[in-house]
Formats: C-alpha cells, sequence, structure tokens
C-alpha cells in the first residue's frame, strides 16, 4: 500500500505548494498593481468568506460522512455492497446540499 500512497500523496503536496505559489504571486501582483484600496479589502474580505464556506462545508460533509460510518457499524455491514457506497455517498450528497442550503440563509 505505501507504494501507492506515496506518489499520490507526493504529487498533491506539489500541486497544492504550485497553488499556493500562484496564488500568492497574484495577490502580490494585484497590491502593487495600481488597484484601489477598496478592491484590496473587498478581495481580502471574498477570500476570508470562501474560507469560512470552505470549512462549513467540510464540517457538515464530515459529520454526514461519520454519522454514515456510525449507521454502517451500528447494522453490522461488513462488506462493501452497493448499500453501503450508497449510503457514504447520500452521505456526501447531503452535506453538500444542507451546505448549500446554509450558505443561501446566510447570503
Amino acid at each position: 500500500m505505501p507504494d501507492i500512497l506515496v506518489p499520490i500523496t507526493l504529487f498533491v503536496c506539489i500541486a497544492f505548494a504550485i497553488k499556493v505559489v500562484v496564488e500568492a504571486r497574484v495577490r502580490g501582483k494585484l497590491a502593487q498593481s495600481a488597484g484601489s484600496e477598496e478592491l484590496l479589502r473587498s478581495l481580502a474580505r471574498d477570500e476570508d468568506q470562501r474560507r469560512r464556506h470552505g470549512a462549513l462545508r467540510w464540517g457538515i460533509v464530515l459529520v454526514l460522512l461519520a454519522i454514515a460510518f456510525a449507521i454502517i457499524e451500528a447494522a453490522g455491514w461488513r462488506d462493501a455492497t452497493a448499500g453501503t457506497f450508497a449510503l457514504l455517498f447520500g452521505a456526501v450528497g447531503l452535506g453538500n446540499l444542507a451546505y448549500y442550503v446554509i450558505v443561501r440563509k446566510l447570503d
């Protein structure tokens, strides 16, 4: 199993590092340009809101996945069947829908 996980983890880390560097350069160029103060504030505020919404989404999805795993454990399902996958995918879908509804109400 480590033979598969190490290259995948390396690829994810490299992709994330490239994303962070590109975003930092874009922000630096934007700050150096003749952009207005209000534009920079709105971009920072939007980025902060996006970060909070991302945490909210992952929190909802992970809680619903935990509930789905608890249901699977309580039901005594030990095999990977279509029913177990349906429950897990349904939990992820419900989490995303709940996130959508909550964000719509917040905005």
